[in-house]
């Protein structure tokens, strides 16, 4: 069975940010995630997960204004200066929390910018990210996200992302695989991994629908995540989902499946 990382975003939120650390480590998770720790001095955070024992596995560079709508701005030829001003803030976060990967959000499309523009300024943004996090041995992961849960964002499915990633040649910059968006957007969760494992840097979960969490949707996830021990992923799997009843009370599947 893989390990887990809980997401301090999704899960915990019963306690303030800074408990979910110790909260998660009473529940038996030995690393966490979260979109961001901006919110809180970089010092406080990694005091927080030292002090639970766990490890910081991955975080994203910040978004820009979320709730004005940003979801990243690396697709925007416009904010090129801004992803770099994030990307300084992130790296100084990753150095303070021992953190080894970073997560970079592809950006809503603006309007009115044809898609090679979009393109080229995501690749740009890309490079200059894997650029920089490679001087620190760290690596960048990116991720497709589903339309319905977020209208208009840059990088959707699987085989864009790959052809991107081709595109930007850097050996540092991985693929973030989220079940949830590609049951979503393109199904066929099992080939799919197996077929683009040599990328995947990082897996999420959640179940469709509704992004509660395993066992209470149509996602096979006994079977799913035994197919990842199968075809040899040896990275976290991110529990990126919305409890539906409780944190503590909906982690049993993890009992049940083994984990």
């Amino acid at each position: 069975m893989p390990r887990f990382s809980a997401s301090l975003t999704f899960l915990f939120q019963e306690v303030p940010f800074l408990d979910r650390f110790e909260a998660a480590a009473r529940a038996g998770f030995r690393a966490v995630e979260f979109v961001s720790p901006y919110e809180h001095a970089p010092e406080e955070v990694a005091r927080a997960a030292r002090d639970a024992g766990v490890e910081v596995a991955l975080f994203n560079l910040p978004a820009g204004d979320w709730a004005r709508g940003d979801r990243g701005m690396a697709c925007d030829p416009a904010r090129a200066g801004e992803f770099r001003e994030g990307l300084a803030r992130a790296l100084a976060y990753a150095g303070v929390l021992g953190c080894p990967r970073l997560h970079a959000m592809a950006g809503i499309r603006p309007p009115g910018v044809p898609e090679p523009e979009l393109r080229a300024a995501w690749v740009d943004a890309i490079r200059v990210a894997a650029g920089a996090l490679a001087t620190e041995g760290r690596a960048l992961l990116v991720e497709g996200i589903n339309p319905r849960d977020m209208p208009g964002y840059f990088l959707v499915g699987t085989a864009q992302a790959l052809a991107l990633l081709d595109e930007v040649g850097a050996r540092n910059v991985h693929y973030l695989y989220d079940v949830y968006h590609m049951q979503m957007v393109e199904g066929n969760l099992a080939a799919t991994l197996e077929r683009a494992l040599p990328r995947i840097g990082h897996v999420q979960i959640a179940d469709v629908p509704g992004r509660h969490e395993p066992g209470t949707g149509e996602i096979a996830y006994g079977f799913l995540l035994r197919h990842l021990d199968r075809i040899g992923y040896r990275g976290l799997v991110g529990c990126e989902y919305r409890p539906a009843a409780g944190t503590l009370a909906g982690l049993g599947w993890m009992r049940e499946l083994g984990g």
